[in-house]
């Protein structure tokens, strides 16, 4: 019989959104495939572009750190209007 995994070292930028399965699962998403993608690490940010070295510079449009997902949705002073509704 197969053990059951409880940890994994998958989806660490989905936990950074989601520490808690059962209270994930409680929440009404409208789960696109932007959505998923940006969650999981994996939207066409410069940063992700630069990684796979498909562009050369990973800064993003605002010019204060790496475009990052993280970064646009917390910090980017371009998206500020968009954060606050």
């Amino acid at each position: 019989m197969a053990k059951k995994r409880t940890q994994t070292t998958k989806g660490s930028t989905t936990k950074e959104y989601f520490r808690n399965v059962g209270e994930r699962l409680k929440m009404k998403l409208n789960l696109t495939q932007n959505f998923t993608a940006i969650v999981t690490g994996h939207g066409k940010t410069k940063a992700y572009l630069h990684r796979f070295k498909i562009i050369e510079d990973p800064t993003c449009t605002c010019g204060k750190a790496g475009q990052r997902t993280d970064h646009l949705i917390f910090e980017c002073e371009t998206l500020t209007k968009e954060r606050k509704n």
